[in-house]
């Protein structure tokens, strides 16, 4: 019997998504659903990762799990093909983490590259709070516990898997085939990887504030558009201009279809075409920038509407995130108790042991 496929994907609850989250992984997310290559498909609300470094707010992370349940709705996550989970509500990947942390060092934690640039970017130096500093065991225990075969995510994350795939490794050896080598999946558009912050950072963050979310206005979304950050040598139309590196490029990239041109842009026929006459010079910013408020426009209009829906009857989306929980819930509960057996922790359900010791106490 072949072997299921399963995804497992998610986002921590800490605001609501922006185009970075959509390109580099919900849009695809949507794509795989669709594409009735899965035989399940679980998307996590990582809230629990989440309070590693929001413990001292959880009202932050508690108002927006509304938000990012909205935002994968609105986007095309359907419930009848996808599990949308809450990870605080599965107990299970708790004890899973617990049982996972005696398979890795503090040394291998440090040296994860993505725990290193977090903990740079949220200030923590030797203040780390555990919780955050084991996250990627935790995600190993999320993973591991829905079986899945694919992880779909953006390239900073690869890291992440990396250690996953070591602990699943290494529980195997020591315990015998257990667990499910997951395989890692990266957005096939390039431009998609890593979307730059609006301001040029190399990175779209929300604690950084330089995101264009999924559920801003399409006032909201031009502003920021139209004051993102471009060439700073580019101080002239007549200037030649630098596209590599250059954020409103990369946005085209990852979000402009030839066809769009011959709708907004006539004057030529492709992005190479535009990206050679910035390069020679005698384009300003301002008319690429108009274009791609166009060009994003396109896309997040359709998003932005569904949402408005979704927005008006909050209680039933409470229950598809309660539906998917339960479901999830069922698969992590075989996962950990296949995990027991194999650790040999299982001692009520293990009658060979009972009948094995009652026989030993019984010849003395």
């Amino acid at each position: 019997m072949p072997k299921s496929k399963i995804i497992l994907t998610g986002d921590r609850p800490t605001g609501r998504l922006h185009v970075g989250h959509y390109v580099g992984s919900l849009k695809r997310r949507v794509e795989l659903q669709n594409s009735g290559e899965f035989d399940k498909i679980f998307i996590m609300i990582a809230d629990a990762q989440a309070l590693t470094d929001n413990a001292d707010n959880p009202e932050k992370v508690r108002q927006n799990i509304i938000e990012v349940a909205l935002d994968y709705l609105a986007c095309g996550i359907d419930p009848e093909k996808s599990n949308i989970l809450i990870q605080s509500q599965i107990p299970e990947l708790t004890e899973l983490t617990f049982y996972y942390m005696n398979l890795v060092t503090v040394s291998r934690l440090q040296r994860n590259p993505t725990v290193k640039s977090e903990i740079q970017m949220r200030n923590f130096e030797a203040s780390i709070p555990v919780g955050f500093f084991c996250y990627p065991i935790s995600q190993a225990a999320d993973i591991t516990a829905f079986k899945a075969t694919t992880v779909p995510v953006g390239e900073d994350q690869m890291p992440m898997l990396e250690q996953t795939k070591e602990i699943v490794h290494k529980f195997n050896s020591v315990y015998g085939e257990t667990l499910v080598d997951p395989a890692i999946l990266l957005p096939d558009n390039e431009a998609c990887l890593r979307l730059p912050g609006t301001d040029g950072k190399a990175k779209m963050s929300k604690t950084l504030g330089n995101c264009i979310y999924l559920s801003d206005s399409a006032e909201d979304v031009k502003k920021k558009v139209m004051s993102m950050f471009t060439d700073p040598n580019h101080l002239r139309v007549e200037d030649p201009g630098n596209v590599d590196g250059n954020p409103v490029f990369i946005y085209l990239d990852a979000f402009s279809k030839p066809e769009q041109f011959a709708r907004y842009l006539p004057e030529y026929q492709n992005l190479d075409e535009l990206k050679d006459h910035y390069k020679r010079g005698g384009l300003g910013d301002v008319k690429v920038k108009k274009f791609l408020n166009k060009v994003l426009e396109e896309e997040l209009a359709p998003i932005r509407e569904r949402r408005k829906e979704l927005e008006k009857d909050i209680p039933a989306i409470y229950d598809i995130l309660k539906k998917g929980t339960a479901a999830a819930k069922e698969v992590a509960e075989q996962t950990l108790s296949e995990v027991k057996a194999a650790m040999k922790i299982n001692y009520f359900e293990d009658q060979a042991l009972i009948s094995e010791q009652a026989e030993r106490f019984a010849a003395d």
